[in-house]
């Protein structure tokens, strides 16, 4: 279920900012949802940034080829979804809690739960800085 607490800036043509910066993470999470690489790529700038755990400083994953690289790797393993459980919009960031689930090799089901804080430009991902709980 996805909750929505969003602050409408009207643009020119009806379409504020929170809609752009809406529009970017959807485009992410449905191409995350069709294990798209290619497409979760494109969803971030060319000099985008992915900043996620493991503790206890996290690993940084910069441009295209080291979050292709990232996402091959996270794809290739496991069946994995990600369901958003609620996205905030203020100005050209977001703040997105989610679930994702996983079945490993064996069949064993798992899943964890985060937040990610993101950064929106220019209607892609710049940064995605990613807390689990655990």
């Amino acid at each position: 279920m996805l909750d929505t607490a969003n602050e409408r800036h009207e643009g020119v043509d009806g379409i504020g900012p929170a809609d752009d910066v809406r529009y970017a993470i959807e485009r992410y999470r449905d191409a995350l949802d069709r294990h798209d690489i290619d497409a979760v790529v494109a969803a971030f700038t060319d000099d985008g940034l992915i900043d996620c755990t493991p503790p206890p400083d996290g690993e940084r994953y910069e441009g295209a080829a080291e979050i292709s690289g990232l996402f091959r790797q996270l794809f290739d393993a496991e069946e994995r979804t990600f369901e958003t459980e609620e996205l905030i919009v203020a100005g050209d960031r977001a703040v997105v809690r989610w679930r994702h689930r996983w079945v490993d090799d064996s069949g064993r089901p798992g899943h964890v739960r985060g937040v990610d804080v993101l950064r929106v430009r220019d209607g892609r991902i710049a940064e995605k800085l990613s807390y689990v709980k655990g």
